[in-house]
């Protein structure tokens, strides 16, 4: 069985489902952020603030990289998609889903902002962000889900759908 990646904005629910979908579909799962962490001894934000955001992105894209195992849920990082050659990696291992969450949506999900890890320049809004990785979630995705308003369930549900309807696995 070949991986299935969830991409999309921190506060999509990719940690959420991704565990919850691995459960449904018998697979493994994996969070590339826990990678992170574990190789660097402290916690996402740590790392942005005491390393800075390219040593961040460069740690992530050697964790992304690194994982060769098939089978897995992989739950990326939001900024995952600033590597092309993480993404080509990923897509090349399975199948790439986008969960796409409305900016009002994650506006509300995201009240831990300047804490949670979230790779973004200073000054940087959440709107700024979401304009600026749009383009790249559509790039890298094989299917996008809308999981906005929705419960788990039903975006497991989708997502599942989805992918037995597609003809990347």
């Amino acid at each position: 069985m070949k991986n299935i990646v969830l991409i999309g904005m921190s506060g999509a629910g990719k940690s959420t489902l991704g565990v919850l979908l691995a459960k449904a579909l018998g697979l493994d799962f994996t969070d590339t952020d826990i990678l992170i962490q574990q190789r660097e001894g402290m916690r996402l934000q740590e790392i942005i603030d005491s390393r800075g955001i390219e040593y961040f992105l460069k740690r992530e894209e050697q964790a992304i990289l690194s994982f060769d195992k098939m089978g897995y849920v992989i739950a990326t990082g939001g900024s995952a998609v600033y590597s092309d050659k993480a993404m080509s990696a990923l897509k090349n291992s399975g199948i790439t889903v986008y969960l796409y969450v409305s900016s009002g949506e994650l506006k509300a999900r995201l009240t831990n902002i300047t804490t949670r890890g979230i790779v973004m320049e200073p000054g940087c809004s959440l709107d700024e962000l979401i304009v600026q990785r749009l383009p790249l979630y559509e790039k890298y995705a094989d299917i996008t889900v809308d999981c906005s308003g929705k419960d788990i369930e039903a975006c497991i549900g989708e997502i599942i759908d989805s992918i037995n309807k597609s003809e990347v696995l």
